[in-house]
């Protein structure tokens, strides 16, 4: 052991203790235990004269004993990686030298231990210093170069930090430990043993590093790893989706590409729960990721619901509960495409009827609270819904519903929405044909009966519904039916749209129908009686009465008066037996109808009263209020007038 004493004494020493060992050279190996110790302490020397010694000392030690030394390895890598961020340049340089000749003597030893240094190695790999990391991906890369020691092997134990290296700030460590990673890789697809669940648990957590180069090398490796991992990966693919769907929106075109990639093809495996596959793991990944502020993000979440629910039905709705509300919240998603997505997958989960209904009532809840969504969303929502679940079933689910409403003027809204959508969608194409029928066909019938109960709610929705189905004569009862109160704003707006849209191609056989007035006269009197209905001044009037002008009057309606184009349909009667419109009429009790709809309309103008007294009761509270406040101001800003003492009048003298 070197005594203590002043720098040169130390250098002198380890001078010494070098030459000896060169002087022994085959039995130094004998007394590597008096000998190495005392230069690995003064590895810790505070003097870099001192350090700088120990290091060429142990330089030329190890050129003599060469693998003898091997038992001293992890306390040399120790010194040696401390001594590699040394603050003496001269001492920095005099350990790259020991390095290099310790790593050739490592790669020929078949004595070297690579289970008792890899926890070494790992301790050190989170370090930041730069000159320690280049230290460290030097022995890593030299190491995994060596044919009899399997670094890949023990690969999961310092993987997460070399991916920390991608980010530091130096090019070089950063191209360094890329290239290690490459490397690595590249002998994971042609090994065919690899732990690959460990790993993947590291590759996620580095997924969604802040660094740009660390997501990406970490989502490549993910991409091979779904594609070589077999079974091995099953159990971790919720991790895996969890780290992919939010990359599927990163801001770098190359991490997309290979989120988006490696998306699919995990989509594409087959694997089942008795393989570890945890359906519903992945569904708590897809509800999570529903949230994402990123549209493609929550389109591709969609996605998986979709193919798990094909996938599997039976194991996907047994955690329905916990996804259904988020999914119906979905619905008011701003982007239309992720709105259709969420629709197609509510349309598969309702093929059972219960969860329909719910689905149903939630459109119904959802529009009442939020009329912007119903404004801006309602058609397209109604109409994606009618392609994917048949219109006629989700028309008569809406008009269940909204026949016991409470909200009356929601009801109202509601009716016109639908009725508007019934009238100009080709989605709705077939719906409006078997509407047609109904003075003839039985289906036709039944939804006419289904639609009308609901539709009482509007009167223009009403009129609109029978001249749909070709009820002419009850259209024109219902307007007759029309009372005072019911001409209002609204409804002069809802009679203006339906008089454009008898222009449109939707009501073609109708205005054909006007060719034979005498065949359908009541359609006649009902369009009379709208013209009627209309400000004179409207634009809405001078389209229906220029088109009623048209109208090729026969011989059998006579003229009261041939200044009076309009008294050509007064002699029309209400009995209606000469002109049916249709063969089929009393196939619906129209009777019993109008009394449905004056019940349903009585029951909107006693809420508009209501709403009218309300409105009073709370104007007159209020301005009762404020002439109490009124009062009260004054009397308290108004000072009491005090009389003068009375006086005794002066006597005269």
């Amino acid at each position: 052991i070197l005594p203590p004493g002043e720098p040169p004494e130390e250098q002198g020493g380890l001078i010494g203790l070098a030459a000896v060992t060169v002087g022994l050279t085959s039995e130094a190996a004998q007394h590597l235990e008096l000998i190495v110790p005392p230069v690995l302490n003064s590895f810790l020397d505070q003097d870099s004269r001192v350090r700088y010694y120990a290091c060429e000392a142990l330089y030329n030690i190890a050129k003599v004993v060469r693998g003898d030394f091997i038992i001293y390895f992890n306390k040399i890598f120790d010194a040696l990686c401390k001594l590699s961020a040394d603050s003496d340049a001269n001492v920095q340089s005099a350990a790259h030298l020991l390095d290099r000749l310790v790593k050739d003597i490592v790669t020929e030893s078949d004595q070297f231990s690579i289970e008792e240094f890899i926890p070494l190695l790992r301790e050190r790999m989170n370090v930041l210093n730069p000159y320690v990391r280049q230290f460290l991906v030097g022995w890593i890369t030299v190491l995994d170069s060596v044919p009899d020691i399997d670094m890949l092997g023990f690969l999961p134990d310092f993987l997460d930090g070399l991916f920390n290296m991608l980010s530091d700030s130096s090019h070089e460590i950063r191209q360094q430990a890329d290239a290690a990673l490459s490397e690595f890789l590249q002998e994971i697809k042609n090994s065919p043993n690899v732990d690959y669940g460990r790993m993947a648990e590291i590759l996620v957590r580095r997924a969604g590093s802040p660094d740009e180069f660390t997501r990406l090398t970490s989502i490549t490796w993910i991409n091979e790893f779904v594609k070589l991992g077999g079974e091995q990966l099953v159990p971790y693919y919720a991790d895996i989706l969890g780290a992919i769907l939010p990359c599927i929106s990163d801001e770098e075109e190359k991490i997309r590409v290979v989120a988006r990639e490696t998306n699919e093809e995990l989509r594409a495996i087959k694997a089942d729960q008795a393989e570890g596959f945890d359906i519903g793991a992945i569904l708590v990944i897809a509800k999570r990721e529903l949230n994402s502020e990123h549209e493609a993000t929550r389109i591709e979440a969609l996605h998986w619901f979709s193919t798990l629910l094909v996938r599997g039905r039976a194991e996907f709705s047994a955690y329905l509960d916990g996804i259904f509300e988020p999914l119906l919240n979905a619905l008011s998603d701003p982007s239309d495409a992720v709105v259709l997505l969420v629709l197609e997958v509510h349309a598969r989960i309702a093929e059972e009827y219960h969860h329909f209904q719910h689905l149903m009532s939630y459109l119904i809840h959802t529009f009442h609270n939020n009329h912007v969504l119903l404004e801006k969303r309602g058609a397209l929502i109604v109409r994606r819904l009618c392609v994917l679940l048949g219109a006629e079933k989700v028309y008569r689910e809406f008009s269940t519903i909204l026949q016991t409403e409470g909200d009356l003027d929601f009801a109202s809204t509601m009716v016109q929405a639908l009725n508007l959508i019934l009238l100009t969608s080709t989605e709705l194409a077939e719906l409006r044909s078997l509407l047609k029928k109904s003075l003839v066909d039985t289906c036709g019938k039944d939804l006419f009966l289904s639609l009308y109960a609901s539709w009482c709610h509007s009167p223009m929705a009403t009129i609109s519904l029978c001249l749909l189905a070709q009820a002419y004569n009850h259209a024109s009862s219902v307007i007759q039916s029309l009372g005072e109160e019911d001409i209002n704003v609204k409804f002069l707006v809802q009679l203006d749209k339906l008089i454009r849209l008898l222009e449109t191609p939707v009501f073609a056989y109708l205005r054909l129908q006007l060719l034979e007035p005498g065949k359908h006269t009541w359609l006649l009197k009902t369009l009379y009686g709208l013209l009627m209905l209309l400000p004179q001044q409207s634009a809405a009037f001078k389209i229906l009465r220029t088109r009623l002008k048209t109208v090729p009057f026969s011989e059998n309606l006579k003229r009261t008066s041939s200044a009076n184009p309009y008294s050509q349909i007064l002699q029309v009667t209400e009995d209606g037996n000469r002109n049916q419109d249709a063969p089929n009429y009393s196939a619906i009790d129209f009777s019993s109808r109008l009394q449905q709809f004056g019940s349903m309309q009585q029951q909107h103008r006693n809420h508009l009263k209501n709403q009218l007294q309300s409105r009073k009761s709370a104007s007159a509270a209020v301005l009762s209020q404020e002439i109490q406040r009124y009062e009260e101001s004054q009397s308290s800003s108004t000072p009491e007038i005090s009389r003068p003492p009375s006086r005794a009048p002066k006597a005269i003298s």
